[in-house]
Parts: C-alpha cells; structure tokens; sequence
C-alpha cells in the first residue's frame, strides 16, 4: 500500500520561503509521479508541480514559475517542494499525491489531480500581508 505523509507548513510573512517535504512509502515507487497540490478555502484543488522519479522531468502551474522548485531525493523517499516568494494568494492546503506510471504522456498531465491514484492528508500553508 502507497503512504504519503506530508510536514513543513506554516505560516510566513509575504516574500518569505517554506520547504514542504512528502515521505512516500511502498512497492514499486521509482517509476511512480510525485505531485504536489493545492486547495484554497471554497477552491478546486490545483495541481502546482509535479516530478517523474524516474527521470526527473518536472512540470509547473504558471503562477509558481520561477518562486517553487520541486525536487526528489528517491534515497530517502522524499519529494520536496521548495516555496520561495510567498505570496497571499499561495495560501491553501497542500497535499502530495502518487501516480502509477502512464504511458506516452508528458510529465505535465500529472498536474491534473483527477489522474492520481495516491494521497496524503495535507498541510497547511498560509502566507500573511
């Protein structure tokens, strides 16, 4: 069975920086998709980065270009979100979820949170003006 467990929310001031991290635990996740995830209060969830652990092919949401670099350290099992640039409108729950592998298609469909197999529960993330 997949487990993801996400930590490292908080609360910081705009322009500031958080690290969240997803421990994955499981059979056969080194060909699994990593994303992370975001629900704002009465939103949709969004997807916001995600990583194939295979190759290392990334792909982000427009509005996080730039400010979040999400990266993967399959020896400790851990895929990571670094947020920097923090702004109002990133506030949100953020979740990681794991994909089993899909063929022929690009990294960047993993963005859609309609396509993930696996989730974690979350972690809040609020930036303050």
């Amino acid at each position: 069975q997949v487990q993801l467990v996400e930590s490292g929310g908080g609360l910081v001031q705009t322009g500031g920086s958080l690290r969240l991290s997803c421990v994955v635990s499981g059979f056969g996740l080194d060909r699994y998709s990593i994303g992370w995830f975001l629900q704002a209060p009465g939103k949709e969830r969004e997807g916001v980065a995600v990583i194939h652990r295979s190759d290392g092919a990334t792909a982000y949401r427009d509005s996080v270009k730039g400010r979040f670099t999400i990266s993967s350290d399959n020896a400790k099992n851990t895929v990571y979100l670094q947020m920097d640039n923090l702004q109002p409108e990133d506030t949100a729950v953020y979740s990681c979820a794991a994909s089993r592998p899909i063929r022929s298609v690009d990294v960047s469909y993993f963005l859609r949170p309609y396509v993930m197999d696996y989730w974690g529960v979350g972690t809040q993330v609020t930036i303050s003006s």
